[in-house]
């Protein structure tokens, strides 16, 4: 419903994991050979710092010899063909956030971290994000890598230029409930004729569905896509496209585009996005502010850091992604390649508290620590992915002026059959 994944690698001048990790062998390793434990990585262009994974892999070198392979493609269904095949699968892997709720139903593939210190740690992890790899029963399968507190990206310029408040206090009285997004959406429209206050309606669908506390599915498995939760995100999404606030884009050449015409003033969506923005629309960098998002926090994105049941060394492992996630580590993932740290003690590092050049120099730990630290714990059932599609489907039939109460109708109907054909 966003942005598929960050571009970061092309923005900061880092050639990626890819690159760094294939100069060193054939499938990329932190440091030299050796005598140690032999360890296999897993993880896709982008998961980490390049710098953080060749520096703790070289600290580990007389403990545990780490060979870190890149795994291009559907991470998530490769990893999960591995597990079940029980033949090459890594002693430590990264996991996607949103395969999470997958890999939960496939427990016995990992280890239960709560019986390798775990719980010692459990409070240096932003809660909502750690709770997110737990099981129903208490196992703890994955540490958090990153996460996605979401906020309203701004053109400074353009705010401006329509009489709105661009400062960080003013504005988060203003977005404390949807409808003052809603007003400022609003005067930029009558301001600044022929623009729009944001690209698309899914992306105010997926930032609003964010901040609820279920989704598509219950806890207790029953099919709760016609509920209250998603039709407040639904209803949203649709005020956007009736009062004529959204622009219907979606590819990002015509996202881009539309920024650097001034003819989208703002968006909604995970800090990453804001490396999405300036991917798309080199000529805005600079321009933007973020400011509180409407409505409260809420999170897109993250991923983790799991050891399949099979770790040749479960402790040696669990140390290695330990330091890996310590906030000096998560500090400089975040400088490196804007990988948004899930460990609050690093928001108070100069990497993240100083000022950004993207955003005309403001400092957006301001914004996105405290969602980070505030975001609300969200049940994420397996199926909510591919239930989320017909919802998304039928905002865009709206755009194409279809009916939104027969939209919905259809939304919900479409839903409840890819849940149901789910469980059989």
């Amino acid at each position: 419903m966003t942005l598929t994944r960050r571009t970061f690698l092309s923005l900061t001048g880092a050639a990626g994991l890819a690159g760094a990790l294939a100069a060193c062998g054939e499938e990329g390793t932190g440091a030299a050979r050796s005598s140690g434990k032999p360890l296999t990585f897993w993880c896709w262009d982008g998961a980490l710092s390049e710098a953080v994974v060749k520096n703790v892999t070289a600290s580990f070198v007389g403990r545990a010899d780490i060979t870190t392979k890149i795994v291009p493609g559907d991470f998530g269904q490769r990893l999960t063909t591995t597990l079940s095949a029980g033949t090459a699968v890594p002693d430590i892997t990264g996991v996607k956030g949103e395969d999470m709720p997958v890999f939960l139903t496939l427990a016995r593939y990992f280890l239960d971290l709560n019986t390798l210190g775990a719980r010692e740690i459990a409070d240096s992890f932003a809660p909502a994000k750690y709770a997110q790899a737990a099981t129903g029963d208490g196992k703890q399968l994955g540490l958090p890598i990153d996460l996605g507190p979401t906020a309203l990206f701004l053109r400074a310029d353009l705010w401006k230029q329509a009489g709105l408040p661009i400062d960080v206090e003013t504005l988060a009285g203003r977005m404390s409930s949807w409808e003052g997004w809603f007003e400022c959406a609003h005067r930029l429209r009558r301001r600044l004729p022929g623009t729009f206050a944001i690209r698309n309606s899914t992306d105010v669908f997926a930032v609003a569905l964010s901040q609820q506390a279920e989704t598509f599915i219950a806890r207790d498995g029953g099919f709760v896509g016609d509920g209250t939760a998603v039709r407040t995100a639904w209803d949203l999404a649709v005020r956007s496209i009736t009062e004529e606030l959204q622009a219907g884009l979606y590819a990002d050449a015509a996202f881009g585009s539309a920024l650097e015409a001034g003819v989208i003033t703002g968006h909604l969506g995970p800090a990453w996005n804001g490396l999405d923005i300036a991917s798309v629309a080199p000529g805005t960098f600079g321009s933007w502010r973020v400011a509180a998002c409407p409505g409260g926090p809420g999170d897109i994105g993250g991923s983790y850091l799991t050891l399949p049941a099979t770790c040749r060394d479960p402790e040696l492992a669990f140390a290695y992604i330990r330091e890996l996630l310590t906030p000096q580590n998560e500090g400089k993932a975040f400088a490196d390649a804007a990988v948004f740290p899930a460990v609050p003690a690093a928001y108070s590092l100069p990497a993240l508290t100083a000022g950004q050049p993207f955003y005309g120099g403001q400092s957006t730990i301001e914004v996105f620590g405290p969602a980070a630290e505030q975001l609300p714990t969200v049940y994420d059932a397996p199926g909510n992915a591919a239930i989320a599609s017909s919802y998304v489907t039928e905002l865009a039939n709206v755009e194409g002026g279809k009916n939104p109460e027969s939209a919905w109708q259809d939304a919900v109907s479409a839903g409840r059959r890819t849940a149901e054909a789910a469980e059989n």
